[in-house]
């Protein structure tokens, strides 16, 4: 009684059933008292599992309680298989969505209605669900995935927003009936639940607060369009800054993305210091490389792992290498056959395969007597000359692990002398699109 299942904003993405007892969810992070309770022989983590973001929320048991805790890939292949498992976790994900997005004193009871039509869409990336200037009610939950808001102003799309799972769109229309007022598309691979706006109205018609929070919401987004709008013309260069940097990260993976190295060029002086860290902290093997990737503007995203939602890598990996761990990174543990599955399945090149080199002497024995061969990755023709079993070893796969257990966090930010090197999340990824405006 009283123990932590998992807390808020914790990584994690398995599903739990109750066997014996309860569970208490704190639904509002500024005030633990205001709970709900889920009780014996129902489920709970539904939602990390589906949309493969952080805890949505605090669990506690509310007495002695026996949980059965199923991993991602088992719950996955559970709902692939069975499909009446697959419509209650569906059924059960959409309600409790809509309880946390929306709150405002909702019961699962009002929502019997709204549920009873929803329907669940798989969106491909860069598929528009809404359309600036069409007419419809329906509003969208982003249930795994992400969108991106684009206004169109004197003929090009701006962007407005980046939308996470959790979120939603679409509740301007059911409100004051107009047409829609932005493009809503997916920045990755999506899936969204669809509800249908006559339900949702009736609901709106019986719950004044849902309304008004929903009235609140929309003045905000109004409030945007209408600044954008008035801005057109007196900073179209700006805004035209601001739209390609947001658009050129999307379609960099971070749209899917749960932490992401980026690069300042303005301030980045080509030292390297960031590959020969990552190298000494990983048994002399760099996961970075820093020239690799795509810049825009002055910003360079190099190849290095994304820590995805839905890690790629983890789709087909026969030994189940391929972990998250518990600060949400995405690594590959001493179990690896080195079959290639992960470095083939990952679509922005960020797995290699290559051998374990012998252990370099100590820095300050190079440093002094030019022992070893210095920070950084070693030659295979130096593993070769000090480790004779080094043709014979197999190779294994290697990716950025973000520095798991090392004080201080990743090696390649702490390193960099000019603080060129930042790791963002998609949360952070629009400051660092208004930074490059401002820099403009």
């Amino acid at each position: 009684q009283g123990e932590v299942i998992f807390e808020r904003n914790a990584p994690g993405s398995s599903l739990f059933g109750i066997a014996d007892g309860e569970v208490v969810v704190e639904v509002n992070p500024n005030d633990p008292s205001i709970t709900v309770s889920i009780g014996t022989g129902q489920i709970f983590g539904e939602v990390g599992l589906i949309s493969g973001r952080r805890r949505g929320a605090t669990i506690k048991a509310a007495r002695d309680t026996i949980v059965v805790e199923i991993s991602r890939n088992a719950a996955l292949k559970l709902m692939s298989q069975v499909p009446s498992a697959s419509r209650e976790i569906t059924r059960i994900n959409t309600e409790r969505t809509l309880l946390q997005i929306f709150k405002s004193g909702l019961a699962p009871a009002d929502l019997v209605d709204v549920i009873a039509g929803a329907k669940v869409e798989t969106i491909r990336s860069g598929q528009a669900i809404i359309k600036e200037g069409e007419t419809g009610d329906d509003i969208f939950i982003i249930r795994s995935g992400s969108m991106v808001v684009e206004k169109s102003i004197g003929g090009k799309p701006v962007f407005l927003s980046y939308v996470p799972a959790g979120s939603f769109v679409g509740e301007m229309s059911v409100i004051d009936g107009s047409a829609r007022s932005a493009t809503v598309r997916a920045a990755v691979k999506s899936d969204v639940i669809r509800l249908s706006g006559e339900p949702f109205r009736a609901l709106l018609a019986t719950k004044p607060q849902l309304l008004d929070k929903l009235r609140g919401e929309m003045a905000s987004r109004t409030q945007l369009n209408n600044f954008v709008e008035s801005k057109k013309d007196s900073f179209s260069g700006v805004v035209d800054m601001y739209t390609g940097v947001a658009n050129f990260l999307v379609e960099q993976g971070l749209g899917e993305a749960t932490d992401v190295l980026l690069i300042d060029e303005k301030l980045c002086v080509g030292c390297d210091n960031c590959e020969k860290a990552c190298a000494d902290t990983h048994d002399g093997l760099s996961r970075l490389d820093r020239e690799a990737g795509r810049t825009y503007a002055h910003l360079h995203v190099p190849t290095s792992c994304r820590h995805c939602e839905h890690p790629h890598c983890m789709a087909d990996c026969p030994p189940n290498a391929i972990h998250r761990g518990p600060t949400g990174e995405v690594y590959i543990d001493e179990t690896c056959i080195g079959c290639g599955n992960c470095q083939r399945n990952c679509p922005y090149g960020v797995i290699r395969l290559d051998k374990t080199p012998p252990k370099k002497p100590w820095l300050l024995s190079w440093f002094m007597f030019g022992s070893g061969p210095g920070p950084g990755e070693a030659s295979h023709k130096w593993a070769k000359k000090h480790d004779p079993a080094y043709a014979e070893k197999a190779k294994k796969a290697i990716k950025c692990d973000m520095c798991s257990g090392q004080e201080g966090g990743p090696a390649c930010v702490r390193s960099c002398p000019t603080g060129a090197a930042i790791r963002v999340s998609p949360e952070q990824f629009l400051g660092v699109a208004l930074m490059k405006r401002e820099d403009r």
